[in-house]
């Protein structure tokens, strides 16, 4: 029999290793279930981490982002104080410089006052203190306007809101009920309501009687400050009035000298009061031409009387002749102050057509009129016939127009200058000067605020002595305006009267005079020195290209002259017509014993104008 032990126990042996083999596996199995859980735990843990770690970045970098902002912000603010302190800063400086500047123009104000009140006569001051006394009449008007304006608004506003008041009450009582139902008004209602609407009705009347009286108070003041302006004119020409009448009988040298002096204020005083009208161009060209005519002749007159000369009869009849047109201009003025209706005058001031132009322009035709004998040029004191020449030309300092007047007087042993003010007048502004020579003698100067030109001085220089001839003078009047600037002149008029000669120059365009481009001078024969010039003309009307091509022939415009004429010279000339220029021939003729100017249009032959030349002990004057 054979024997099973060794069988079974490599059986038992098997099922050992088996087993063992099962278990290994399991363990295997465990472990690799267990490596991997702990690898994937690790994964998750990583990537746990690395969102922990993006979640940080992205903290850190909107903490940066905002940190930055932050900063930006702050710069921002920063930038944005300081510029606000730099625009601060800038305004303050800009205020302090305006307050630096008004204090230093009313102290260069104060200062010319103070010399105008130290050099001022006793016929300036009365005029001054009338002036002065006029301007605060007519700013008390204004004040005066003002607050009934301001009265009257409030009176309105005070109105409309009592209105809105009673509106609002009965608006109330209307809505207001008795048991749900309005309440039907009984007869003590109705007289209530009554009284009350009579009460409301004597109110409103009381008030549109007093806003009558009110708006009447104001239109007449309105009309009393038309009337004051005119008034402020014909008080003017009155004093002129008087001042020529006192002086067409005086006979004493000091007393016609203090008369000449307040014509010459009354005359300054007229054509201040003039640009205070609005008055058309040509009107007031015609009353300001009278007005400059009558002080060229008062400084022309009181220049002589300084030089010791004495009043001739032709100049008596000029006083004459102004004394009669002034007067005429004043009756005419006081009648259009006193008898023009309100409406009329405020129509007129307000721009509206109205009788009133129409009659300040018969009166300016009227004052236009030309004296017989004035000894001046043709076509002197014409005034402007174009565009304003100078009024473009860029301004100059008060500083630089002291040095040009300097400049202007260096041989004149001038020890001091003075700025003593500026002139405004229509066509021109500038600076004033008093300059004073070692020996005492003053000089008043007026240079051009645009361009800097001396364009008029003038002196009473004593010349007792004729040393030289006009000849020497016209040289030497031509060689002081040509280092003036003045050149390309021609003499057109000499006179000769107090052993000074008086020389008009026109400017000289291709041979052609052009009489609108004037300048006169003044010479003192016994010291061959200019003591007065007045380039006013010229600054204004020398400028652009000037028509200098006639149609005509100079032979064919004087075959058009009457035969009986004696022609002695011809020229070329340009000459003002109105507010234009014409080109004309001059023609200087003889009649028998006596002498004519004519002027023939160089298109058409036609005469444009004619003067008459008469001869004195003085010189030649045009009529």
């Amino acid at each position: 029999m054979e024997k099973k032990i060794g069988s079974n126990v490599s059986s038992g042996a098997e099922k050992v290793e088996a087993v063992e083999n099962k278990t290994a596996k399991q363990s295997a199995k465990k472990q690799s279930v267990s490596k991997n859980a702990a690898q994937e735990a690790r994964e998750q843990a990583q990537a746990a981490e690395r969102e922990a770690a993006q979640a940080r970045f992205e903290a850190a970098k909107a903490r940066s982002a905002k940190k930055e902002a932050s900063r930006m912000k702050a710069a921002q603010a920063k930038q944005k104080k300081m510029q606000q302190k730099l625009e601060a800063k800038q305004k303050r400086l800009e205020a302090r410089a305006e307050i630096k500047s008004a204090r230093a123009e009313k102290k260069a104000a104060k200062a010319a006052r103070r010399e105008m009140l130290a050099t001022e006569s006793v016929a300036e001051k009365k005029a001054r203190i009338a002036r002065e006394k006029r301007e605060r009449l007519a700013k008390k008007q204004q004040q005066a306007q003002a607050r009934e304006a301001a009265l009257r608004e409030k009176q309105e506003a005070r109105k409309k809101a009592q209105e809105k008041r009673d509106a609002s009450r009965s608006k109330k009582r209307g809505e207001k009920k008795s048991g749900g139902r309005a309440r039907t008004p009984g007869i003590g209602g109705w007289i209530a309501a009554v009284s009350v609407l009579g009460a409301a009705c004597l109110a409103l009347a009381a008030v549109v009687t007093v806003g009558s009286f009110r708006m009447s108070d104001m239109t007449m003041r309105s009309a009393n400050g038309y009337r004051a302006t005119l008034y402020e004119l014909v008080s003017v020409s009155e004093d002129l009035d008087d001042n020529f009448a006192k002086l067409r009988v005086s006979s004493g040298t000091g007393e016609q000298r203090t008369l000449l002096t307040q014509i010459l204020v009354d005359t300054a005083l007229m054509e201040s009061a003039i640009e205070k009208i609005p008055v058309d161009a040509a009107t007031g060209t015609d009353i300001s031409s009278f007005v400059n005519r009558t002080g060229m002749c008062a400084r022309m007159l009181l220049g002589k009387l300084s030089a010791g000369g004495a009043l001739t009869e032709r100049e008596q009849q000029l006083i004459a002749y102004l004394y009669e047109t002034n007067a005429k201009l004043c009756t005419e003025l006081n009648d259009l102050a006193l008898h023009t209706p309100a409406e009329e005058l405020a129509a007129y001031f307000e721009g509206k057509e109205s009788g009133v132009g129409a009659r300040l322009s018969e009166i300016g035709q009227g004052a236009v009129k030309k004296p017989e004998e004035i000894g001046d040029a043709p076509f002197a004191g014409e005034g402007n016939v174009g565009d304003n020449a100078i009024i473009g030309i860029a301004e100059v300092s008060a500083s630089d127009a002291e040095e040009k007047v300097r400049s202007c007087f260096e041989g004149y042993h001038i020890a001091d200058v003075r700025m003593t003010g500026e002139t405004m007048a229509r066509d021109f502004r500038a600076y004033n000067f008093v300059l004073t020579d070692e020996n005492g003698t003053e000089y008043f100067a007026q240079v051009t605020k645009n361009g800097g030109k001396l364009a008029f001085f003038d002196s009473y220089e004593v010349c007792t002595q004729k040393n030289f001839t006009l000849e020497n003078c016209d040289s030497l009047a031509q060689e002081y305006l040509a280092r003036l600037g003045y050149t390309g002149l021609t003499p057109v008029w000499f006179s000769d009267a107090g052993n000074v000669a008086s020389i008009t120059y026109v400017a000289d365009i291709s041979g052609v005079r052009a009489y609108p481009d004037m300048i006169r001078v003044r010479v003192c024969e016994e010291k061959g020195r200019v003591v007065g010039m007045d380039a006013h003309a010229y600054l204004v009307n020398h400028h652009g290209k000037r028509e200098v091509s006639p149609a005509l022939t100079q032979s064919e415009a004087r075959a058009k002259l009457a035969s009986a004429l004696e022609v002695q010279s011809g020229h070329l000339a340009l000459i003002p017509l109105g507010r234009r220029e014409v080109l004309t021939y001059e023609f200087v003729c003889k009649y028998g014993e006596e002498q004519f100017i004519l002027y023939l249009d160089a298109h058409t032959g036609d005469e444009v104008r004619i003067f008459r030349v008469h001869e004195s002990a003085q010189g030649s004057y045009l009529s």
